[in-house]
């Protein structure tokens, strides 16, 4: 069978499925099986292998339960880099490559000392955000946290993929490590930047969500409690104690939350708030700075 008519059948099924995008989706599938791009695809029309057919057509299974395409072939794409991703992650959305994209640009708004720049990276789930952080600044230190056995995992597996190696994963919740670390060898951890894409959809709104995140991203890592922002409460005052004099706070946020969040931050004493919207207009990246006690 060639690329074009097994094209179109992969477009039938997925439509039969339910597939808003059938189309682009099945480009997408055959494109990485075929391993080519689908201006290949349409101007050569290559005959497709028996074993590569079959690998289509598990894939298609697979989206039938409407598993995420990132999950099926096993990696996403993230402000440069290929990120790992699997059940136990979440995937990173165009909305976080905001939040790394306004973190980079933020550094050179930082007073800093000749010292090694230090950044953590908050519910790091598959360390995109923190990657993305240690590859535009090779010379720093960056450090990433999740409670998610499985996500550090991943992350770690991103790290070595990447070669980078200024960052360190470490499993716990929030500032946990970060403490234990303070502990274990008597050091004042401070970073110039703390980052976060916490889970901050509202624990009602869990089940509206599409099949594809409802079903097959783990809640834990979308679930920010009765009106969402159970996390912004946890990490916003106590992240003062985290960040140099001179640092900065960025979050992602969810529709409709920078209000509450640019007062819980005014309430604690930072200064500079502001937010950036997404491309569809929503109020998604929230920064602000630590300013003096």
């Amino acid at each position: 069978m060639n690329a074009l008519e097994k094209l179109r059948r992969s477009v039938v099924l997925l439509e039969s499925f339910g597939i808003e995008d059938a189309c682009r989706e099945a480009e997408l599938i055959l494109s990485h099986c075929i391993k080519t791009d689908r201006v290949t695809i349409y101007r050569d029309n290559p005959r497709v292998t028996e074993s590569t057919l079959r690998d289509i057509d598990e894939m298609l299974q697979r989206r039938k339960k409407r598993e995420p395409l990132q999950y099926i072939f096993g990696q996403t794409d993230f402000y440069g880099l290929t990120i790992k991703v699997g059940q136990g992650t979440l995937i990173p959305r165009p909305e976080t490559e905001l939040l790394a994209e306004a973190a980079v640009r933020t550094i050179p708004n930082v007073k800093f000392n000749n010292s090694r720049l230090r950044f953590l990276d908050l519910c790091t789930g598959s360390g995109a955000i923190a990657l993305a952080l240690a590859k535009a600044f090779p010379d720093s230190q960056v450090y990433g946290t999740d409670i998610s056995e499985i996500a550090i995992k991943y992350a770690r597996e991103n790290a070595e993929i990447s070669g980078m190696e200024n960052v360190t994963f470490l499993q716990g919740s929030l500032f946990e490590p970060v403490r234990k670390m303070v502990t274990d060898y008597d050091l004042r951890f401070t970073f110039d930047l703390i980052t976060a894409n916490p889970p901050y959809i509202k624990s009602s709104d869990i089940a509206g969500l599409q099949p594809e995140i409802r079903d097959w991203e783990p809640v834990g890592a979308l679930d920010g409690g009765e009106d969402g922002l159970d996390y912004y409460r946890a990490i916003i005052p106590e992240a003062r104690n985290y960040l140099k004099e001179s640092g900065a706070l960025l979050f992602e946020l969810g529709t409709g939350q920078a209000d509450a969040v640019k007062k819980m931050a005014a309430e604690a004493g930072y200064h500079g708030i502001s937010v950036i919207k997404d491309y569809a207009g929503i109020e998604r990246i929230f920064i602000s700075h630590r300013g003096y006690p």
